[in-house]
């Protein structure tokens, strides 16, 4: 991804990364005169110093501000420089129940209807804590986990608070927001671990973010383990083998791992994201071996995943 010798694999990176990224994040992956062409050229904004974001992002504010709306939901949470699973290609508006749009202000936008009080909107954004409660309602439980991981992150939304406010919802979503609030975790690193653990939820595997393994003569943090199942279970991005140190580095400590019994699951961006259900199988599949019990036949691939292999 981060290879191709334009401004557009520019793009792809910050969409990888999760729809918002600082320079430092980019420089990582690109040299800087590329990361210049791609902002020159339009295929990224920079919404203030040191971070970009995707054009479909960038204006958004504005659009809402016509429609005399709120930004919200997946918007807002790009608005507050939160990484997501997928970036939002049209703006998520929150309009009052009974203010009437016309047509041409419904098309190229999602429009939510709810009265919001004051303190839940600054500045024609909803705040922190009101865009993680509304993602968590009505998102998709990994979607949603990416969301609340990066609003604990950054600092500004606390786990205390976020519970608390969960807790009190009624109606529609309110379950789910409040299983989203109970397994939220500022440790995740990125969405991609967020929705590996989302998988690995879904297959009763509570697995502690950035754990540290200390042993004699062992010490490694791993994207997502359990000490009492002696499992690792990572998250491999395009970035994490960029150099021969990078990639020496890591199977020795995957290595390091085996030898001290542990098991290590790897697992791709493309196949988190896009090939879900084989993660599970593959997740359940180790839990079952581990139980004396048979692993039953992977999913078939998608086409698509054929053939890129």
């Amino acid at each position: 991804m981060g290879q191709r010798g334009d401004g557009a694999g520019v793009a792809d990176t910050l969409a990888f990364l999760g729809g918002v990224a600082t320079w430092r994040e980019l420089r990582d992956v690109h040299p800087a005169r590329r990361i210049t062409r791609a902002r020159d050229s339009g295929l990224v904004d920079r919404a203030a110093r040191g971070r970009y974001v995707l054009p479909s992002t960038g204006g958004q504010l504005t659009i809402a501000q016509s429609r005399t709306a709120v930004l919200s939901h997946l918007s807002a949470a790009v608005h507050h420089g939160w990484k997501v699973k997928t970036v939002p290609d049209a703006a998520r508006l929150t309009v009052a129940r009974k203010r009437h749009l016309q047509p041409d202000q419904l098309r190229g936008v999602v429009t939510h209807w709810a009265d919001l009080a004051p303190h839940e909107v600054h500045h024609g954004v909803t705040t922190p804590l009101r865009t993680v409660l509304d993602c968590a309602r009505s998102l998709p439980f990994d979607e949603g986990l990416a969301v609340a991981d990066s609003a604990l992150r950054s600092g500004v939304v606390g786990r205390p608070e976020l519970a608390l406010r969960a807790a009190a919802l009624r109606g529609n979503g309110s379950a789910r927001a409040r299983r989203v609030a109970a397994h939220a975790d500022g440790r995740a690193a990125n969405p991609f671990e967020s929705v590996l653990r989302a998988l690995c939820l879904a297959e009763g595997l509570d697995l502690t973010p950035q754990l540290e393994v200390c042993a004699t003569g062992l010490y490694a943090v791993v994207d997502l383990g359990s000490e009492e199942l002696r499992l690792a279970v990572e998250a491999d991005g395009f970035e994490h083998h960029g150099t021969r140190r990078g990639l020496r580095k890591d199977c020795r400590r995957h290595t390091e791992l085996a030898v001290f019994d542990w098991s290590s699951l790897r697992f791709s961006y493309e196949d988190v994201m896009g090939e879900p259900a084989w993660v599970r199988w593959a997740l359940r599949s180790w839990l079952d071996v581990r139980s004396g019990r048979e692993p039953g036949l992977p999913p078939l691939r998608s086409p698509r995943q054929a053939v890129a292999s």
